[in-house]
């Protein structure tokens, strides 16, 4: 099959790609710039189509003769852009794809959503019905793009949504990179009582609900929180990496108030953001402090046949590897 996945040389676009080509599809990465993982792909034997979701003539290149789309293209954290640009692309792009895989008669279209856009869970674990609570820009208009799908879905397009939990994994440098590097030094401070779920899903896991919303006349017209089998506290997570690296007994976890936090996150946003540069602390970050995510994934357990196969031990030995290369 032809598979075109947008986002393709993003931390979990690139996954998705090389598991489509292990197994023998012909694998098309869009992406808006070129980098080293474009080379990457090119030598796996895969196809790199440049340019943005927004222009619709780079997306009918991309999806010409295509059977399936992945679109996980997004705007996520962009630096000096007004707001309207994460319109532009996670809504406005998603509705070129929509409308490009509607005329060459794609056999199915699978759109990466985010568990974000339940915001903070007051009753977990959150379930598909749980209410919409977007909190920041991005996850309101990846939310947005929700309904456009399900419009082409109700007009017989076989479309699938899918809401990952808290990705991670090898390549992983801004989630679960950063709690490495933090333990490594010695000190993971914490802000907050450090009692607010994290739900993480191993990008391989990821990777396997996508390939199974694949499968002709499973999850048509659906929508599914895909996380591993477990969540926990952002402290137990902070001791599991400590034990991983085998520095529980050394590594301090002080615990300070979070306001303060908050009210800097906001100040910093807004004072970088006028020069492009990217803030140290920002409200989105903060928020990972307090606000839970914990979620029910029986739905695609039953309907998807979804199982996570890497558990949260192997994924952080899996990662920590990766992030010890990095480090020497």
């Amino acid at each position: 099959m032809k598979i075109v996945v947008t986002g393709g040389t993003g931390f979990t676009g690139k996954a998705l790609v090389k598991r489509l080509l292990d197994e023998g599809n012909e694998v098309v990465a869009l992406d808006y710039k070129e980098g080293i993982k474009t080379d990457e792909i090119k030598s796996w034997g895969g196809e790199v189509v440049i340019g943005s979701v927004t222009d619709k003539s780079v997306v009918e290149k991309a999806f010409k003769g295509a059977d399936i789309i992945h679109h996980l293209a997004a705007a996520f954290r962009e630096l000096d852009v007004p707001n309207s640009y994460y319109d532009e692309v996670n809504v406005g792009g998603t509705r070129n794809a929509l409308e490009v895989a509607e005329k060459v008669g794609v056999k199915k279209f699978i759109y990466c959503s985010t568990c974000g856009v339940h915001g903070n869970i007051e009753k977990p674990p959150a379930n598909e019905e749980a209410p919409i609570n977007a909190a920041d820009y991005y996850q309101q208009t990846k939310y947005l793009a929700e309904p456009v799908v399900q419009e082409y879905s109700a007009r017989g397009m076989k479309c699938t949504i899918l809401r990952p939990t808290a990705l991670y994994g090898p390549g992983d440098k801004d989630r679960f990179g950063m709690i490495f590097r933090r333990v490594n030094k010695g000190t993971f401070p914490i802000f907050g009582d450090g009692e607010a779920f994290y739900h993480p899903v191993y990008v391989e896991n990821y990777v396997d609900a996508s390939l199974l919303a694949q499968v002709p006349g499973i999850g048509d017209g659906e929508t599914y929180l895909i996380g591993d089998e477990d969540y926990l506290s952002i402290e137990e997570l902070v001791v599991k990496v400590a034990e991983s690296m085998g520095v529980q007994d050394t590594v301090k976890i002080p615990h300070y108030p979070l306001l303060p936090l908050r009210i800097a996150g906001h100040m910093t946003e807004w004072a970088c953001k006028p020069f492009g540069v990217a803030p140290p602390i920002f409200p989105r970050r903060v928020d990972w402090y307090r606000q839970n995510r914990a979620f029910d994934i029986s739905k695609a357990q039953r309907e998807l046949g979804y199982k996570p196969a890497v558990d949260l031990k192997e994924g952080i030995l899996s990662q920590r590897g990766w992030s010890c290369e990095r480090a020497n």
